[in-house]
């Protein structure tokens, strides 16, 4: 599988468990306010796959779970083989994703390959177009969230609250991921001073304070 970065340590990707997080390159988004857009090009630098399985043999008993994060993980021809090999070496192991790839997210958790999933809501239906800049296939984005709220496996979803998005975009969005047991509300952070404000603390809580009252969850992550 093709590695574009390798955060040794993490105390905050997984939840509760001390983890390490693995990018992949490339993505089929185009959000402007990537954080991660340095490793989404052709030519980006990759890591050896096997500089990493030797941290992981080395971290075992440490270390409790590993973070497939990208860029898209599921664009990776060889993803399940690697989650196979971190598996074996006794990682709980968390995906993060768009929700592009539903019958490989499906495949993924009937074969318990994974044992978290994180899921990114980007907006409402009729905005994902201009939010992720590429033409988007709504269904497929619907058929990952089904399979998250009906196959039984830890997940949740979450919303970077860009600049572009308002509060009843966020509202439209959460409508499909109703019954949801986990949802967040991301504070979108700026990376220079060519990108745009973030939305103000106090609409940030007010925007999440109408998603509980919508659909009985909602975290606020980022302030």
């Amino acid at each position: 599988m093709l590695i574009a970065g390798f955060q040794k340590l993490s105390m905050v990707d997984y939840p509760k468990k001390p983890c390490t997080v693995i990018f992949t390159p490339y993505c089929n988004f185009n959000c402007t306010y990537c954080h991660n857009a340095h490793i989404l090009k052709q030519g980006t630098p990759l890591i050896d796959e096997g500089y990493v399985f030797d941290y992981l043999k080395k971290r075992q008993g440490l270390i409790e779970a590993v973070v497939i994060s990208g860029g898209e993980p599921t664009l990776q021809q060889n993803l399940t083989e690697f989650i196979r090999e971190v598996k074996a070496m006794g990682y709980l192991v968390k995906l993060d994703t768009n929700g592009t790839k539903p019958e490989l997210i499906k495949k993924l958790i009937t074969e318990k390959l994974i044992d978290y999933v994180a899921m990114d809501l980007k907006a409402p239906a009729d905005r994902y177009d201009a939010v992720t800049q590429v033409r988007c296939d709504m269904d497929a984005i619907r058929r990952s969230i089904f399979y998250l709220k009906n196959l039984n496996l830890p997940h949740e979803f979450r919303t970077t609250f860009a600049p572009e998005l308002s509060k009843e975009d966020v509202l439209s969005a959460v409508e499909m991921i109703d019954g949801a047991e986990k949802f967040y509300l991301q504070q979108y952070r700026i990376r220079d001073n060519s990108d745009p404000a973030p939305h103000l603390p106090s609409y940030v809580l007010e925007t999440a304070e109408a998603v509980r009252a919508k659909i009985g969850v909602c975290e606020v992550r980022g302030l």
